[in-house]
């Protein structure tokens, strides 16, 4: 499936070019799109190019140039020729589409009166981020996350691109669904820009889980509130925290009886300290376990899982 949902991303007089990059898809992170370069691939960490009959090559200069043309046809077809009905996702510079696939858009900002976005034209850089649920993911860490069957207050710590994203999916999965280590309950997913459970036309398309309800696109501090006067989550689950907002509503869902799962950016323990809002939460206790994740020749692994007080429960 994951092949043709690659050729599929592009007018179908462009498909013949595509068909040994979707060739590659289990390799395959992302599609750069650029006017006047040639389109790039971007394979585990190896960069290549794709040439005008759609083989792959090695230099940018043997590659097709796109065109803007090409660009906006793309972009027609990704929004279902209708760009009108997208409008608030090009707005926030990223479109979902089917298979939980993102596209990050980028070109002429236009500005409202008040100074906020009101669209963005010439769209003329697409970046596609392809979507690899890998199941399993979280298994080396979920007898941590438990305490006599109830679940533990976790925060994945992380740098960008080191998957915690991939973990914090499969952690709200098996969370949802049950694992050895404790029932299944109703899970809360505050998918703020679509990353966790890839949301097309509202249906997930990564499994998050049979007990889980997610609200798609809604920024985090309203959407909390509103799964928790509406869902009675057990677990509430969101990505990248960020702000101090963040923190005062986490608060206020663990004051409702919910338990917490979420990630922030950082590269150790000791970093996130230095942001103020994280340290509130370190000295305070609000997360029961830390999983600390870095890059290690080029892979993604656990560097290790932290109490409350910072202590290591395993490296």
């Amino acid at each position: 499936m994951g092949r043709e949902e690659i050729i599929h991303m592009f007018p179908e007089r462009m498909r013949g070019r595509w068909h040994k990059v979707a060739d590659l898809y289990d390799q395959l992170q992302e599609i750069r799109l650029r006017a006047g370069m040639a389109a790039t691939i971007l394979l585990g960490q190896s960069e290549k190019f794709v040439g005008v009959k759609g083989q792959i090559v090695d230099r940018q200069e043997q590659g097709d140039r796109m065109t803007p043309q090409e660009l906006d046809e793309i972009l027609q077809h990704l929004c279902q020729y209708s760009l009108y009905a997208f409008a608030d996702e090009i707005r926030q510079g990223f479109l979902t589409i089917q298979g939980g696939h993102r596209v990050g858009l980028a070109g002429q900002v236009i500005l409202n009166d008040e100074g906020g976005i009101r669209n963005i034209k010439y769209i003329r850089y697409l970046n596609i981020r392809i979507a690899h649920q890998i199941k399993g993911a979280a298994d080396p860490v979920m007898r941590f996350l438990y305490d006599k069957g109830q679940v533990r207050n976790t925060l994945l710590v992380s740098p960008p691109g080191c998957g915690k994203t991939t973990m914090l999916r499969d952690i709200i999965r098996q969370v949802s669904d049950g694992t050895t280590f404790g029932q299944g309950v109703n899970v809360s997913v505050v998918d703020e820009r679509s990353e966790i459970a890839g949301s097309y036309m509202g249906i997930p398309q990564n499994d998050v889980g049979r007990r889980t309800d997610v609200m798609d696109g809604c920024p985090k501090v309203e959407g909390m509130m509103m799964l928790i006067r509406s869902m009675a989550p057990r677990v509430l689950a969101v990505d990248e925290l960020g702000s101090e907002r963040d923190i005062e509503a986490l608060r206020m869902a663990s004051g409702c009886g919910c338990k917490l799962i979420a990630t922030v950016h950082g590269e150790s323990l000791e970093e996130i300290q230095n942001k103020k809002y994280m340290r509130y939460v370190m000295e305070e206790g609000m997360f029961d376990r830390y999983v600390v994740l870095e890059r290690q020749d080029g892979n993604c692994v656990v560097e290790g899982i932290y109490d409350r007080e910072g202590q290591r429960c395993i490296r």
